[in-house]
């Protein structure tokens, strides 16, 4: 689609003058279309964290969307860019928290090592390497693997750690699940068959879902509406380094410059993907929406009441969203792959990375015990083996010779 036919598709474009009432309601409707709140909810999940650390950690992811949003929108990119967490980092996450002390200061490791994580990627970006390592070291064929096996390898966290190994009765549990993903996608349906409606149920399924999901959950006597009234309106973010302190580990350091390593690969396989899907629905690409929508993430990051509501809800509940979501993302790598005119090592390139990653999921956990302390945590998110695999077997496999007839 050329840039002509892509400004006719826009009710508004990048630069046309928009008023700020409406701009305010455009960036709300971003936001709320947008799934900036479940990676917490899981990495939450996954270190076992109480429901007020579960918001804090909400609050702290909202209110880095929104600074993000705002920086890449107005003075960086200068392009419509709504930020948000990935879903890559969190198995290492988790595997460098519980290596590290777990509650006696597993999360003053993981945050030392984002800090030296995120200070090399934006050396990295300000001098210009970032573009030329990624046009040398990830073609189309290495970062469509590594979207696919993104998704593939969140699937069993989504449907094991939330459904299948969540507290509670299974039965209710397997229910919760199943009526949330019934609800997205009845939504999803409606604005399909009805076109006119299809912001209103498209853009809202993931939030009509898991409110169906909570109703459900508060008649099963899951939800716990409690810590959600006794949550002040408005508070400080309390997920700071200032709370949890900073802890320097070598080993973890280097895990995390992996992965945001992936992180760069992924984001510039998705990045605008992400963002084309948000536009196409609602039609709005204007910069000041999108600063408008970072400005409702800051001030999501302080509403304290929200974050508890969205803390309290039900594992089952968002597991039935994040699996969808992995298939989705898995679909996205695939269909990135599909568009190329594939040779014999390409096969390779994407067939390898898959089979490690479902090797790694399967693994006995006495095995991985055994490996040292670095490669445990590297295991612990399948995603950074797979991407290593496939970036290095790009480099090494010959490519194939062109045919030539006499």
């Amino acid at each position: 689609m050329n840039e002509n036919e892509q400004s006719q598709k826009l009710m508004v474009g990048p630069d046309e003058p928009i008023s700020n009432q409406e701009a305010g309601f455009l960036g709300l409707q971003h936001v709320l279309a947008m799934d900036v709140y479940v990676p917490p909810v899981i990495i939450a999940g996954l270190l076992a964290m109480s429901l007020d650390a579960k918001a804090g950690l909400i609050q702290a992811t909202f209110l880095a969307a929104g600074i993000g949003t705002i920086l890449q929108t107005k003075f960086f990119m200068q392009m419509p860019v709504s930020q948000g967490p990935s879903f890559v980092p969190i198995g290492a996450i988790a595997g460098i928290y519980f290596a590290s002390g777990a509650k006696d200061g597993g999360m003053a490791t993981v945050i030392g090592a984002s800090i030296i994580g995120s200070i090399l990627l934006m050396l990295l970006g300000v001098t210009g390497l970032f573009q030329k390592i990624i046009n040398s070291l990830v073609p189309q064929v290495v970062g469509g693997t590594i979207i696919t096996v993104v998704g593939l390898s969140l699937m069993p966290s989504a449907l094991g750690d939330n459904i299948f190994k969540a507290q509670g009765n299974i039965n209710e549990n397997l229910l919760l699940a199943v009526v949330t993903v019934t609800i997205l996608i009845l939504c999803v349906s409606l604005g399909i068959y009805f076109p006119k409606l299809q912001k209103l149920f498209k853009v809202s399924s993931i939030i009509i879902a898991l409110l169906g999901g909570t109703v459900l959950a508060t008649m099963l006597g899951q939800f716990d509406w409690q810590s959600v009234h006794q949550a002040h309106w408005f508070s400080l973010p309390s997920f700071t380094a200032f709370h949890y302190g900073v802890h320097f580990s070598m080993t973890a350091i280097m895990t995390f410059i992996i992965i945001y390593a992936v992180l760069m690969t992924e984001t510039t396989g998705t990045w605008f993907a992400m963002n084309a899907g948000i536009i196409s629905i609602t039609g709005v690409a204007s910069k000041k929406v999108f600063v408008s929508a970072g400005i409702w993430f800051i001030i999501f990051g302080f509403f304290n009441k929200l974050a508890a509501f969205l803390s309290a809800i039900p594992a089952p509940v968002i597991g039935g969203i994040f699996a969808i979501i992995c298939s989705t993302i898995m679909l996205n790598g695939l269909n990135v792959i599909r568009t190329l005119r594939t040779q014999e090592r390409d096969m390779y390139i994407i067939g390898i990375p898959i089979i490690l990653c479902i090797a790694i999921i399967i693994m006995p956990p006495s095995l991985l015990k055994a490996t040292p302390q670095m490669i445990q945590y590297l295991l612990e998110s399948p995603i950074s083996i797979c991407a290593l695999a496939a970036i290095i077997l790009n480099l090494i496999l010959p490519r194939d010779r062109p045919i030539t007839f006499n």
